[in-house]
């Protein structure tokens, strides 16, 4: 009996069980897997088998509970003293504050936080309405990263374009924004103000479907298609319009638009600006214009649709290049030279020659010129060719040696009447070098040694002839002259006297000399 009391009292103590939920925990009591209570810091104690406690560590915020659903279906009203339940829709985030942290709730979601343990908040946001978070809300995210919301900062001299699913919405103006991005593609494009005109994304939409933007902050440029225009703003040309196109800029711009219909000509003004400007300009403008430069001492040819217009004058010039051909074409009015080298030629008596001939030519009248050759320099060069053959072909070897000119003048006879009718003028031609072949050299270097070796020879008989002469006629004189005869020994013996380093006298000098001489006094 003793034994069986003993074995029933311990059946009855097995059957009790005792709970402990530490200070930073809470938890759950279920029987049989139903939810009774939620049970605060502190020890319990229940009888049956089929108690059961779930603990919660309180460190976490968000209590990750099973079968949740079930449980707020149930027992929502219990629940609510110790969970905040945040249950977002298919259109719905939510935006939960957990003391000085922040979570986001993705829709179509059912979480729980634990309340009383830190301050817990809960912001829902219809995504169908708006996807902006208000102001005071992205303050309190800034330097918060989170999943699902995205921030953009715009700065004082931008503006914001905000696109949602490549989509405009609106404008943004300076400041800090937060969008959620859920399941959306949310993008702020940002523009400079500073930028009279910034790259516009999708233009052409911001033009025709949004014209509220485009009315507040932008101005429309729209040119027909027989007109340009250039832009400006604070008087610096900043973009140029072909016909036909329209472009959006901020607005304070200013814009003038001509008319290339009837004059494609830029006036002198707008050459200065949008062709001797900066290169930023010139740049610009470049794709636009047809630009000639005419130097000094030129004329310029201008040809529209390939017919002739007008000679242009030294100076810049530029057209509006649309809707025509524009060629332009610079003559030289100075004098020129042209070279015809190494001219292999016969003579009249069959005698290999090599020539280079030199001319200078001027053009009188460039558009007769122009429009009768279209190789001016090639026609030239072949003429003098043709005039430099005829002209050597006709005269022996002797003839063009000893006069060179007559070539020089037949050349150019030839060649100021060949081009007389085409407005060229020929200032000077000239045969510079005749060459001569190797043994026609030498030969005559032979002949020109024998008339110089002959012509020598003449003039060394001539001196001989005028030295005894003078010889003979010289002592015709001493014969006659004593004292002439007398100062011609003394010369003498002055010529001797310089050839001798010491004189010793022994005696008076006119006895050495008179026995030198064997000669009396007279």
């Amino acid at each position: 009996m003793f034994w069986l009391k003993l074995t029933k009292f311990s059946w009855q103590i097995s059957m009790w069980k005792t709970f402990y939920i530490k200070p930073n925990e809470i938890g759950i009591l279920y029987h049989r897997s139903d939810f009774k209570k939620v049970l605060q810091p502190g020890t319990y104690t229940y009888f049956g088998r089929h108690w059961q406690v779930k603990t919660y560590d309180l460190n976490q915020p968000e209590a990750k509970i099973e079968n949740l659903e079930l449980l707020l279906r149930n027992h929502s009203s219990e629940l609510q003293e110790y969970f905040l339940i945040v249950r977002t829709s298919f259109n719905q985030a939510a935006l939960v504050r957990l003391g000085q942290n922040w979570v986001t709730i993705q829709p179509n979601q059912l979480r729980a936080f634990w309340r009383g343990f830190i301050e817990v908040e809960c912001h829902i946001f219809n995504l169908d309405e708006s996807l902006e978070l208000p102001a005071q809300f992205v303050q309190q995210l800034r330097g918060i990263a989170l999943n699902g919301v995205r921030k953009f900062q715009i700065s004082e001299s931008d503006i914001g374009l905000l696109y949602v699913q490549n989509n405009f919405v609106r404008s943004l103006s300076p400041g800090e924004y937060a969008f959620w991005t859920v399941d959306r593609d949310v993008v702020v494009r940002t523009l400079s103000r500073i930028i009279p005109n910034p790259d516009f994304p999708l233009e052409e939409v911001l033009i025709e479907q949004h014209p509220d933007f485009v009315a507040a902050y932008c101005e429309i440029v729209q040119v027909l298609n027989h007109q340009v225009a250039i832009v400006r703003y604070q008087g610096k040309v900043i973009s140029i319009l072909a016909p036909g196109s329209r472009k959006l800029f901020w607005q304070g711009v200013e814009v003038q638009v001509i008319d290339i219909s009837t004059d494609a000509k830029l006036p002198p003004r707008l050459v200065a600006e949008l062709v001797s400007n900066t290169p930023q300009v010139l740049s610009l403008s470049h794709n636009f214009l047809h630009i000639r430069e005419v130097p000094a001492q030129q004329i310029g040819l201008l040809y529209i649709n390939q017919e002739f217009q007008t000679l242009l004058q030294p100076g810049i010039h530029a057209w509006w290049i649309f809707g025509r051909s524009w060629q332009t074409e610079t003559i030289d009015l100075r004098l020129q030279t042209l070279e015809v080298s190494g001219q292999d030629i016969l003579s009249k008596d069959k005698v290999p020659l090599r020539l280079n001939l030199t001319a200078g030519f001027r053009i009188l009248d460039p558009l007769k010129a122009k429009n009768s050759l279209s190789d001016v320099p090639g026609f030239l060069y072949k003429e003098l060719q043709f005039a430099l053959r005829g002209a050597v072909g006709e005269q022996t070897l002797d003839a063009l040696l000893e006069n060179k000119g007559a070539i020089d003048t037949s050349i150019a006879q030839y060649i100021r009447e060949k081009t007389a009718e085409y407005g060229i003028e020929f200032d000077s031609v000239g045969v510079k070098d005749i060459i001569l072949p190797g043994e026609i050299k030498d030969i005559l270097s032979k002949v020109v040694e024998a008339e110089k070796s002959a012509q020598a020879n003449v003039v060394r008989r001539r001196e001989e002839t005028a030295a005894t002469r003078s010889m003979l006629n010289t002592a015709k004189v001493m014969e006659d002259n004593p004292v002439a005869l007398r100062l011609k020994e003394l010369e003498v013996l002055e010529r001797i006297a310089e050839k001798i380093d010491r004189i010793q006298v022994n005696g008076s000098l006119d006895n050495i000399l008179t026995d030198l001489i064997r000669m009396n006094k007279p």
